[in-house]
């Protein structure tokens, strides 16, 4: 085995459920949830990752993994990319033949990560109240399988979002997808905006919070 697996990472929680946001909607998916993050959206549902966790060498995570035999694997937090062998986790996973997915906020350097992971890229929009943290340069390592996320708040973040689709000409890159915050915005009004403007986005509905309640862990 190599060295590799016996590093460590802070793990929040590991669980089987369905890919609830992304072009991989509606697929079957492990998760696997590392803890901390450096961001504190005003909107956050997974406060509870913040802090805690278990620390797991990776070859248990591996483990973990490969009992619950999902083909899809995404690493998500909190912000995994706060601890630098989340990188090491993903090249691992690639290795045993895993579609890997990595959620991130934008806010740390991407261009390290092994080329076969996939990006769900989350810019964040004035209304979380960390846009400011924001690395733009993120934007030059993203590849075309990686996508990009924006969650709305409101109508200004709407109109940021698109002021910022044109201002790094984003169109035709990458898959970009955009999903409201509730209950601060009906998902309704939000297709409403990007039927009348002709964004160039995908409407990003959470699947897991249409099916289980949006305060139970795990799912």
């Amino acid at each position: 085995m190599s060295n590799r697996q016996d590093r460590t990472l802070k793990v929040t929680e590991i669980y089987k459920s369905i890919q609830g946001e992304s072009t991989y909607a509606g697929l079957p998916c492990t998760f696997v949830r590392l803890t901390g993050c450096n961001l504190r959206c005003s909107y956050c549902d997974t406060e509870y990752a913040f802090y805690g966790g278990t620390r797991l060498t990776i070859r248990s995570i591996l483990q973990k993994v490969k009992r619950l035999n999902v083909p899809l694997v995404e690493i998500t937090g909190g912000e995994p990319l706060l601890q630098p062998d989340c990188k090491t986790l993903a090249s691992e996973l690639i290795r045993e033949g895993y579609t890997v997915l990595i959620e991130t906020g934008g806010s740390i350097n991407i261009s390290k990560l092994p080329k076969k992971t996939i990006l769900i890229f989350d810019i964040k929009c004035p209304g979380s109240g960390m846009s400011h943290y924001m690395r733009w340069e993120n934007l030059e390592f993203l590849k075309p399988t990686d996508q990009i996320k924006f969650v709305v708040k409101n109508r200004s973040d709407f109109l940021w979002s698109l002021r910022t689709i044109r201002k790094y000409s984003l169109a035709g890159k990458v898959p970009l997808l955009m999903s409201a915050t509730k209950p601060h915005l009906d998902e309704a009004l939000l297709t409403e905006w990007i039927l009348k403007s002709r964004a160039p986005v995908r409407l990003n509905v959470q699947l897991h919070k249409h099916i289980w309640d949006p305060s139970e862990r795990g799912k």
